[in-house]
């Protein structure tokens, strides 16, 4: 093989380093990008929050920039830390989905309008 600049045999290497085991390429890792891939390497140091953001990444669907803004915002380290009484005041069913409707901030589901639905419409059943 030929061709490979002097930075990207740098970054397989590190690539090798920060997944040394073989399992973990079938994973996340092995499924997302290459270009996702540097950007958790050169953002995070923990190979924990790597492999999150990785499982968050095909999980949602994230472009390189939307990854590295939930890395800035710190998206995964926060998931599930809200404090709230929800399981102390609400009966079982309803304490989880109360619970689960602080985790998406935007979940229009109750307006009744579908995934097509454009600006206009989803302003419209929101006042």
């Amino acid at each position: 093989m030929k061709g490979f600049s002097r930075a990207n045999l740098m970054y397989m290497r590190a690539f090798a380093e920060a997944w040394g085991e073989p399992e973990i390429v079938q994973q996340a890792v092995g499924q997302i990008p290459w270009g996702h891939n540097l950007v958790l390497m050169a953002k995070l140091k923990s190979r924990d929050l790597r492999l999150a953001y990785a499982a968050s990444t095909l999980e949602h669907g994230w472009s390189r920039a939307v990854l590295v803004h939930h890395i800035e915002a710190r998206t995964v380290e926060r998931r599930g830390k809200a404090i709230t009484n929800f399981e102390e005041r609400l009966p079982k069913p309803l304490s989880d989905l109360a619970r689960e409707t602080l985790k998406d901030p935007y979940r229009f589901d109750f307006l009744g309008i579908g995934a097509e639905a454009g600006e206009r419409l989803l302003e419209g059943a929101l006042v």
